[in-house]
């Protein structure tokens, strides 16, 4: 025969089961993951619409946008040199803007990572949660998602250039000076951004 106290040690056990059955059976949502708490500093999130926002804003100025990550080896040894140029060619008229493709976990390293390089140009972060292939389409229709990826606009707002994956510091003076090289004035043809080697 069982004691009382035997009885709600049963019963109490098969209560915790039940709980951590339910508990472990529910579906985990985005909404229910904890989000990246953001601190001072850290880049700006966006989403298509915000990039071609930021995009407007810079109308007049050319633009070399690199997006990065710091899980991509060729951004990690590419960014210095995005650093450089903006300091060199941006008097002339260059504005670089960086947009980080990190996910929300990578945060620390993000912050170690611009901590280190000092860029002197504004950096944002790819929204957590949207699609990416849409956002990579948005952006250019020729990007999958190659890492790194820049773009060069020139004054009036179209894509001249592109960079998929890595390239060679002499492609990257050749992009830029093309697109400073470009007076807002001028009409753009409409023709298709290039891919540059």
């Amino acid at each position: 025969m069982r004691t009382p106290r035997g009885r709600l040690f049963v019963i109490g056990a098969l209560a915790l089961a039940a709980l951590a059955a339910l508990f472990c059976s529910r579906p985990r949502t985005a909404a229910a993951r904890p989000a990246a708490i953001a601190e001072p500093g850290d880049p700006q999130l966006i989403d298509l619409t915000g990039y071609k926002e930021l995009l407007a804003k810079n109308r007049g100025k050319a633009v070399m946008v690199t997006f990065w990550a710091t899980w991509s080896e060729p951004s990690r040894t590419e960014y210095p040199m995005m650093v450089a140029f903006s300091k060199e060619y941006g008097p002339e008229g260059l504005a670089v803007i960086g947009v980080s493709l990190d996910e929300d976990s990578d945060m620390p390293l993000v912050r170690k990572f611009l901590t280190t390089f000092h860029p002197d140009f504004p950096n944002y972060r790819q929204r957590p949660g949207i699609d990416p292939d849409a956002f990579y389409q948005g952006v250019n229709p020729e990007w999958r998602g190659t890492m790194p990826q820049t773009d060069f606009y020139a004054r009036d707002g179209h894509l001249a250039r592109y960079f998929i994956g890595d390239k060679p510091k002499d492609a990257f003076v050749q992009a830029i000076r093309l697109i400073l090289a470009v007076p807002l004035t001028e009409n753009h043809s409409g023709g298709d951004a290039v891919s540059g080697d």
